[in-house]
């Protein structure tokens, strides 16, 4: 239901109704877990891994230089930039803040520190070829994030990389879950090029996701 029939339906303004609908957003953004929480919480369960992705949240496209950053080269389309950290069954532990579209996931991650606190959690992340490069860690140091082999154009891969790309991908499947369940909610099909306003949304979407997943 849109704010304005909210509101002439109950005999208030409708400024009234929006305010009310930021600040519920904002109660709720406020329980979504931080990063280093969730991870804390994963590993005193006896987990080892979580699965790590990004995905585009898209916008309503405006004219104006302002608008180019939120142009993703990736998706060719307007949008902010999420990146999620589910379980391995699927299950949303984590969103980060919302960015501009153009901004990468590797420096999206480094942004939030994300293999530091993987480490400090005894964790792994399994991700997609998006993510090669991020984990810049020496070759004796055990990884913090693992991706699949990319085939460079005069470097095909092998079969044994075959096979593990392969297997990552089938491990990696529930994390399309999680983001399906996040995605189904038809209010970010109406978010537009606000990133702190968008940060607060899917936090809340998060929070109330994991109440219906877990019912």
């Amino acid at each position: 239901m849109r704010p304005g029939d909210l509101a002439g339906g109950n005999g208030i303004h409708r400024t009234t109704v929006t305010r009310w609908v930021r600040e519920v957003v904002g109660l709720l953004a406020a329980h979504a877990p931080r990063l280093d929480r969730a991870l804390k919480k994963i590993a005193h369960k006896g987990g080892g891994v979580v699965l790590l992705d990004g995905t585009l949240i898209r916008t309503r496209r405006r004219t104006g230089k302002e608008n180019r950053n939120n142009y993703s080269g990736k998706s060719k389309c307007h949008g902010l930039l999420v990146i999620a950290l589910t379980d391995d069954r699927g299950r949303l532990l984590w969103v980060s803040a919302a960015r501009p579209g153009r901004t990468s996931e590797i420096t999206a991650c480094r942004h939030d520190q994300l293999t530091a606190k993987l480490r400090a959690a005894g964790l792994v992340a399994i991700a997609d070829l998006g993510f090669v490069g991020l984990d810049d860690s020496g070759p004796d140091a055990d990884p913090a994030v693992i991706t699949g082999y990319k085939a460079a154009r005069n470097r095909p891969l092998t079969r044994g990389q075959k096979l593990s790309n392969t297997a990552l991908a089938a491990v990696r499947a529930p994390v399309e879950h999680g983001f399906a369940h996040l995605k189904n909610w038809r209010v970010l099909g109406k978010v537009r090029t606000d990133p702190t306003w968008a940060t607060a949304l899917v936090r809340s979407l998060l929070v109330l996701t994991n109440r219906e997943v877990s019912r």
